[in-house]
């Protein structure tokens, strides 16, 4: 039969879904989101259909509602925002609503997980225990336990759990990481990323209390590493990690948040112990207020037979804007918000969105009896299945700075243990 259109529900209200924060639109480049938007454009096309949307304060809803009509329907050729929402907009507080908004769904709809890192597992773990595709912002969950937990449970549902990382869209790292396959054994790799210190306010709730920075933008270029190497047969065997402090704290952060993080990690190749590599991914949000970019992201990969460099925080791309007070590089490869001729979204080729898009597809190929969760696996995208090495990675860099000690990654029969 032909693929029906997929009912999703976002799970979280926040900047990456609405970009609604604080009462208002987003500093950030997200001001409009990109979950929601993207979502919306994709009901517009015919592959989605009923959206609905859960957070913990139903009092929100109203002024979300506004922000999406002024931001996206006046904007885009009066793009229907519409969407069911839970709890109800004279709720001021309930952390369970998910699973109100979950139970109203059908086996084979899907949802998405937006939310601080601390509450993915259950959030995904209660959905795919009834029949619920998930997708999972990154990280997917902060320990390799809950990891290779809610592995099974999809197993057994039969569903697609998907995270959702859309770096390995970006057409310059996906180049990359072809590219790489033919420059012989993996040897090096240098990243870092960062965000500026006004990110702290949009997450002083959680930051240094639920998660770290590691664990939000580290886990970007763990992602791109472990994609491009795995295919070689390297495997992360040890890590070890750094950080420093003082920034955040005196942000209001609680004592303790790290400012920028460093995790080390010793990768080696099945089958050939006596090829050893070093990774090495630096992730900061205590960058200057006015860098000019959001995001500096770039990495370095050394290979046996070559290297590549990518910078992908100046792309050749740069305004200069009174209001603003400075140069600005932007980045409309990611999400572009610029309407096309006929005044609708016009950024269907951003790889944020084509991201959304590779999920919806593949949720609809499992409805509709053509793919299993198992072929999309082997087809190499960001499923929970192959992204096991990037929690194993972040939660031993976590460990590591906690227990001021190496830690090592086993894998046996398939199975990864931090010891």
């Amino acid at each position: 039969m032909a693929a029906q259109p997929l009912n999703v529900l976002m799970v979280g209200t926040g900047e990456y879904t609405t970009g609604f924060v604080n009462g208002g639109a987003s500093g950030s480049d997200k001001k409009v989101g990109v979950v929601a938007l993207t979502l919306f454009d994709l009901r517009r096309r015919g592959k989605v259909g009923q959206l609905s949307m859960v957070g913990t304060n139903g009092s929100k809803f109203p002024a979300i509602r506004q922000h999406l009509e002024t931001n996206i329907t006046k904007v885009y050729n009066n793009l229907d925002t519409s969407f069911i929402s839970y709890p109800g907009d004279s709720s001021t507080r309930d952390a369970e609503a998910y699973k109100k908004a979950i139970d109203s769904l059908q086996k084979g709809d899907a949802i998405t997980i937006f939310t601080p890192d601390s509450t993915h597992y259950d959030i995904a773990l209660y959905a795919i225990e009834r029949g619920i595709h998930v997708m999972i912002t990154k990280p997917a969950v902060k320990t390799l336990d809950h990891h290779q937990s809610l592995v099974e449970a999809a197993r057994r549902a039969g569903v697609y759990v998907y995270i959702e990382h859309h770096k390995r869209y970006d057409f310059t790292y996906a180049d990359a990481c072809h590219k790489a396959q033919r420059l012989g054994d993996f040897n090096y790799f240098y990243s870092y990323m960062s965000q500026p210190k006004s990110q702290l306010e949009t997450f002083k709730a959680w930051a240094g209390v639920d998660s770290d920075i590691s664990y939000y933008l580290n886990s970007h270029h763990v992602d791109i590493c472990d994609s491009m190497v795995s295919q070689q047969g390297f495997v992360p065997v040890k890590v070890s990690a750094s950080a420093a402090k003082g920034i955040a704290t005196s942000m209001g952060c609680v004592d303790g948040t790290e400012d920028t993080i460093t995790v080390l990690v010793t990768w080696q190749k099945q089958g050939d112990p006596s090829k050893v590599a070093t990774g090495v991914y630096t992730a900061s949000w205590t960058a200057p207020q006015k860098a000019g970019v959001h995001s500096n992201q770039y990495f370095h990969y050394l290979a046996a037979d070559g290297e590549i460099r990518i910078n992908q925080a100046k792309r050749g791309y740069d305004v200069a804007d009174d209001s603003a007070g400075q140069l600005m590089w932007f980045n409309p490869f990611y999400m572009r918000y610029a309407p096309d001729e006929d005044g609708n979204f016009n950024g269907q080729s951003g790889y944020g969105y084509i991201s959304f898009e590779k999920f919806v597809d593949g949720c609809r190929a499992v409805n509709e009896g053509s793919l299993k969760p198992s072929d999309l696996d082997a087809k190499g995208l960001p499923t929970l299945s192959n992204t096991i090495a990037t929690t194993a990675i972040l939660e031993a860099g976590r460990r590591s700075i906690d227990e001021n000690r190496e830690i090592k990654i086993e894998i046996t029969d398939g199975v990864w243990k931090l010891v």
